[in-house]
């Protein structure tokens, strides 16, 4: 008799994200007198994304404890207290001469405008996860974009993790007082480094001086007429 197939899905969401549950039958066949089923079970997990609010909600009353896995240079900078640190990503030291390549042009632009460090992916990841917690554990993963969460998140739940969460868009979106921290600067700017962190300096001098110009120019024609007239010619 032919073989039938089987399929039952149950789903539910919630404003914490969403979750299933997936059940599946194959190869269902009936004989008379006889009943012999083979059956396989899948039930798959999905990582909760949630905001800042929320994800102080599953650290008090459902007991997450928080991963951070941005690099160490984020993590100095500002972290939450009491929470693990395990970096997806780690600086990247090899020397061989493509890696010095990269690394130095890498540090020329990337490095000097956003102060990001040449890093390469953290093999020993989840290894280093499960050597502090177990399969079991409810997880808030962290990182500054929300990026680098979600992929390691994604690697963990491969891996048998599965209470995972994620706070969407990151640590740059928590707003000061959220979490108690540490460090010497606020979570949401921890992951502001080099140029970029004078550039906003920069232009308020500029616009200062422009504004100046033109208020001096608009009140006192006069004496700005003699300075431009004092000017030495292009």
């Amino acid at each position: 008799m032919a073989g039938i197939g089987l399929y039952y899905g149950l789903s539910s969401s919630s404003n914490l994200g969403t979750s299933s549950l997936v059940f599946k039958s194959h190869n269902a066949r009936t004989m008379l007198g006889k009943l012999p089923v083979r059956r396989s079970l899948t039930i798959k997990a999905e990582v909760k994304y949630v905001n800042a609010e929320e994800a102080k909600e599953l650290i008090a009353a459902e007991g997450y404890t928080i991963l951070d896995v941005r690099d160490k240079t984020q993590f100095d900078r500002a972290h939450i207290k009491s929470c693990y640190h395990v970096p997806l990503f780690v600086e990247n030291k090899d020397n061989d001469p493509g890696t010095i390549i990269k690394r130095t042009l890498h540090n020329n632009f990337s490095g000097l405008f956003f102060g990001l460090p040449f890093t390469k992916l953290n093999a020993d990841f989840v290894q280093s996860v499960k050597s502090q917690l177990s399969p079991e554990s409810k997880i808030l993963v962290v990182c500054q974009e929300g990026l680098r969460s979600a992929a390691a998140a994604n690697k963990l739940e491969q891996s048998g993790f599965s209470n995972i969460a994620c706070i969407t868009s990151g640590l740059q979106t928590v707003k000061p007082g959220t979490f108690d921290t540490v460090g010497s600067t606020e979570l949401e700017n921890a992951g502001k480094a080099g140029l970029v962190t004078i550039q906003g300096k920069i232009s308020a001098v500029l616009g200062t001086v422009l504004i100046c110009a033109f208020l001096f120019v608009t009140f006192f024609p006069d004496q700005a007429e003699k300075l431009f007239q004092l000017a030495p010619a292009g």
